[in-house]
C-alpha cells in the first residue's frame, strides 16, 4: 500500500473547507494542582463540545465536501461518535447516509445517530463486523464509505483540531490524545510533526497503536474495556500507522478504573460530562502513566462526550 502524505498544507486547505460547517471548541487553562497533582500548567480542549459530540465530526464534513457523493449518499461503519458524526453531516448537507453500529455501541451513541435521521442497522459484536456490514453496503449500493479513521480524508479532518489548538495554545509542549484507530492522532501528529510532543493514551484492553510499534506494523489487538465503542477496533489503520510512527512521540496504557476516575475527575473539577473513550487522555495523566516534567505545559484533549448522563455526586 501506498503511504498517504498528509502535510499542513493539505490540513489548512480542509480546516478553510470544514471551517463554516464546525464549532471552534474552547480551551480552558488550569493548574494541575486542581487536581491534586501539584503545580503544572494544564490546558484541556474540550472537544467533546463539537457538533454530533465529539471530534469525528471534522472528518465527517471534510468527506463530505471534498468528495463526489453519488445519489445512494453515505455509509459508515462505527463505534458510535463518528456514525453520529457522518448522520449529522449529510443531514446538514441533505445527503442519504446508512451507518452500522456494534451491538456494543452506548445507548446514548445510538439515540444521536437515529435523531439525526440516518438509516441506521444495529448488529454484530464488535466494529469489525459493522466494518465488513458497511462494506458490503457500498458494493452493493455505490454509496462513498467514509471511514472512521484509516482514510486521507478522515485524517486531514482530524488534524484540523490541532490547527485550531495552536491557535488557541501555541505554547504547549506535549499533548495528551486518547487512540482507537488513530485518526485523530495520526492527524494531529501530521500537523504537529515535533514541534508539540503527542502522546498516545490506549485502554490496556485495546492496546491498538502499543501492538502495532511493538510488531513494526498494524496487527489485530484485543478490543475490549469500558471505552470499547470509541476506542476499541480491531487494529490501528495501515494508513494511520506509518503517520504515528514517524510522528508520535510514545504511547501509555490506562486500565479501565482509571478511565473511569477520569471520568469522574472532569466532572468534579471541570463539570464536564465526557464518555470514557474522550477521558483517557485525562486518565493517563491522573493515573501517573504520563508523568510531566517540572514546568512542561501539557495538552489534554476531552474528545467526545456521547454518553448517558452520570450522578457523580450521588
Amino acid at each position: 500500500m501506498d503511504q498517504i502524505s498528509i502535510t499542513r498544507d493539505d490540513i489548512a486547505a480542509a480546516a478553510a473547507v470544514i471551517r463554516p460547517h464546525i464549532r471552534r471548541t474552547p480551551v480552558i487553562a488550569i493548574d494541575a494542582a486542581d487536581f491534586g497533582l501539584g503545580a503544572q500548567p494544564l490546558t484541556f480542549k474540550l472537544e467533546l463540545m463539537q457538533h454530533a459530540g465529539s471530534f469525528k465530526s471534522r472528518g465527517a464534513f471534510t468527506h463530505l465536501l471534498t468528495r463526489k457523493i453519488p445519489l445512494a449518499g453515505v455509509v459508515a461503519a462505527s463505534g458510535g461518535n463518528h456514525g453520529a458524526a457522518v448522520a449529522f453531516a449529510a443531514r446538514r448537507l441533505g445527503m442519504p447516509a446508512k451507518i452500522f453500529v456494534p451491538e456494543i455501541s452506548s445507548p446514548a451513541k445510538i439515540a444521536r445517530i437515529r435523531s439525526y435521521g440516518a438509516d441506521l442497522v444495529v448488529g454484530g459484536a464488535r466494529y469489525a463486523e459493522a466494518q465488513a456490514a458497511s462494506q458490503d453496503w457500498a458494493k452493493r449500493t455505490g454509496a462513498v464509505e467514509v471511514h472512521a479513521f484509516d482514510q486521507r480524508e478522515t485524517m486531514l479532518g482530524q488534524g484540523t483540531l490541532a490547527l485550531e489548538l495552536e491557535e488557541q495554545a501555541p505554547d504547549l509542549d506535549t499533548l495528551l490524545v486518547g487512540v482507537g484507530g488513530g485518526g485523530l492522532i495520526a492527524g494531529i501528529a501530521a500537523w504537529y510533526r515535533g514541534k508539540v510532543k503527542v502522546i498516545g493514551v490506549e485502554p490496556e484492553l485495546a492496546p491498538t497503536l502499543t501492538k502495532a510499534l511493538g510488531a513494526g506494523g498494524p496487527v489485530d489487538a484485543e478490543a475490549g474495556g469500558v471505552a470499547a465503542d470509541s476506542l476499541a477496533p480491531k487494529r490501528i489503520g495501515e494508513n494511520v500507522y506509518p503517520i504515528a510512527k514517524a510522528h508520535v512521540a510514545g504511547v501509555v496504557l490506562v486500565g479501565d478504573d482509571a478511565i473511569r476516575a477520569a471520568q469522574k475527575a472532569l466532572w468534579d473539577v471541570l463539570r464536564v460530562v465526557a464518555e470514557p473513550g474522550g477521558s483517557a487522555a485525562t486518565a493517563a495523566l491522573l493515573a501517573g502513566r504520563y508523568k510531566p516534567k517540572p514546568g512542561e505545559r501539557v495538552g489534554i484533549l476531552v474528545s467526545g462526550g456521547n454518553t448517558v448522563a452520570v450522578d457523580f455526586d450521588r
